[in-house]
């Protein structure tokens, strides 16, 4: 059973950046086909993809959040980490780290998100 643990501030001030951290229970954070990745949940809304680092050390973001978002790693911690510049109240939701399995065969492909974390609060408010 795979644990993920979010951590960091739960009240960030607008223009700042937001920096959380996921810590992963076990030594699978290089493994080929899982993309760990952070998704949020705005109050009253539904879920939102943000990004992903791969077992590769690869990136992908969402497009509406690129230009503020980085995701990095540190292998020797087993952790990965989300950096959203800029933010504003909009950005204020539950951020979630999550374990994406994705895996193809020729045409062929599969993914789940199988673990997540609990989830932690951030508000953006002055």
């Amino acid at each position: 059973q795979v644990q993920l643990q979010e951590s960091g501030p739960g009240l960030v001030k607008p223009s700042q950046t937001l920096s959380l951290t996921c810590t992963v229970s076990e030594n699978s954070i290089t493994t080929n086909y899982y993309y760990w990745s952070w998704i949020r949940q705005p109050p009253g809304k539904g879920l939102e993809w943000i990004g992903y680092i791969g077992g590769s050390g690869s990136t992908y973001y969402s497009p509406s959040l690129k230009s503020r978002t980085s995701i990095s790693r540190d292998t020797s911690k087993n952790q990965f980490t989300l950096q959203l510049t800029s933010v504003t109240p909009e950005d204020t939701a539950v951020y979630f780290c999550a374990r994406l399995y994705y895996f193809c065969s020729g045409t062929r492909c599969y993914g789940e998100y199988k673990y997540w974390g609990q989830g932690t609060q951030v508000t953006v408010s002055s």
